[in-house]
């Protein structure tokens, strides 16, 4: 086998391409293997419309990045001819080794997505030896051509969460299906607001999905979610995931904490302490602060009170007992914030229980949980800190459909 016959099987090339010459440029580096492709003169070429052998109209020049040939960079040139079809006029050849419009052959797409897929786009472009910003179109190809084949029609029941894109008030929200364990992620849309409901119920029925099939959608204590899901989805229970909940409640200790120690000389290792469960596993000095903090009355200990009295409610083992426990909870929680300027982050919090407390019983005839979605934020925020982090919201979209949806299974057999 001579080397033309290894360049070809490594091209894969059929009739009518051939391979009819080959250059290395050793004054660049890397050095750049260039191969040039052409058929044969009098060729026919297929309408890439309706395939049927045509004569060439015309050529163009064209070229594309390949994969490496050892330590070589690899380009194909080729002049890519226009047919003209008696049916569908002149129209430019689509090449079998590249997709049309792309600067890279398939192989090295394949490869690229097969990195991308393991590590940040910039770590595998400085592999690639190209830049990110060509990558990235690459990337947004091909998961927009896996996220057109997603069905919806079997969904049911969904539940949205929203996650920062970067620093500051600038999130994106996430629609799983809450019957898929493996892959959840079915949309992913900017924005926080009543909005990304609206957006989600249009992608849904463009995927085969009804709405008014949806039962039960879950999600945080958001007032927008809330009113875009009672909107656009009136079949839909709505059930607030415990997870916010207890979220809301941390975070109005935590601000009774810092609120407080902005006037009182705090125990040491009250912040970590306030954090963990009563019988949880703490360091000496962590009960000691505890101890100190209930001793003293402070209210940041009252807060830490409430938040392990939640916790109480949390164990209710049917609907009626939760139901009984929440009243009492908020009723006896209430009395303990009363007066307090301190404790208002927690009468607030409290507050918004309240309001949702229907959303919130329904969690113990439901067998949802957002604690998937929630697991994966953190890879997803992991993934938007690595190598600079993403600079757009739709790179960092795009990197979410490939982490967790089904186009990471998709792509995989591309």
């Amino acid at each position: 086998m001579d080397g033309n016959q290894v360049l070809l099987l490594g091209l894969g090339l059929q009739a009518p391409w051939n391979l009819v010459g080959q250059e290395l440029d050793t004054d660049k580096q890397p050095h750049e293997l260039h191969l040039h492709v052409q058929a044969d003169r009098g060729a026919e070429y297929p309408c890439p419309v309706c395939g049927k052998a045509c004569k060439a109209h015309d050529f163009k020049d064209e070229q594309w990045r390949h994969l490496n040939f050892f330590q070589h960079h690899c380009h194909i040139h080729a002049r890519v001819p226009r047919v003209g079809c008696s049916e569908h006029g002149i129209r430019r050849v689509e090449v079998p080794w590249a997709r049309k419009g792309s600067a890279f052959t398939l192989l090295f797409e394949q490869a690229a997505l097969m990195l991308i897929r393991e590590m940040p786009v910039l770590a595998a472009a400085r592999i690639m030896e190209v830049t990110d910003k060509r990558l990235w179109r690459v990337v947004h190809h091909y998961v927009s051509k896996a996220v057109e084949q997603f069905d919806l029609s079997e969904l049911t029941a969904f539940g949205v969460d929203e996650t920062s894109a970067r620093k500051g008030q600038d999130y994106v929200s996430i629609f799983i299906d809450m019957q898929s364990r493996e892959e959840p992620v079915r949309f992913v849309t900017p924005g926080n607001d009543k909005e990304t409901i609206k957006a989600f119920k249009a992608f849904l029925e463009a995927h085969g999905g009804r709405a008014e099939h949806v039962e039960e959608a879950v999600c945080d204590m958001s007032g927008s979610y809330h009113s875009g899901i009672r909107e656009h989805f009136e079949n839909a229970s709505i059930t607030v995931d415990w997870f916010h909940i207890v979220q809301r409640v941390n975070n109005a200790l935590n601000d009774v904490r810092k609120d407080e120690a902005r006037t009182v000389k705090m125990p040491k290792g009250t912040r970590w302490a306030t954090l963990k469960r009563a019988e949880g596993d703490m360091t000496t000095g962590q009960l000691y602060a505890l101890s100190a903090l209930l001793d003293q009355g402070l209210a940041t200990g009252t807060a830490w009170h409430i938040k392990e009295k939640l916790r109480w409610v949390r164990r209710a083992t049917s609907r009626q007992a939760a139901k009984w426990r929440l009243s009492y909870f908020l009723n006896y929680a209430t009395k303990l914030v009363e007066g307090s300027k301190l404790l208002e982050p927690m009468a607030k919090a409290l507050n918004t229980v309240r309001t949702h407390r229907d959303q919130i019983i329904r969690r113990w005839t439901s067998t949802y949980t957002n604690a998937r979605l929630e697991g994966f934020n953190g890879l997803f925020q992991a993934a938007r800190a690595r190598a600079r982090g993403y600079r757009f919201k739709e790179t960092f979209i795009a990197m979410i459909y490939l982490i967790a949806s089904p186009a990471r299974s998709i792509l995989k057999s591309t």
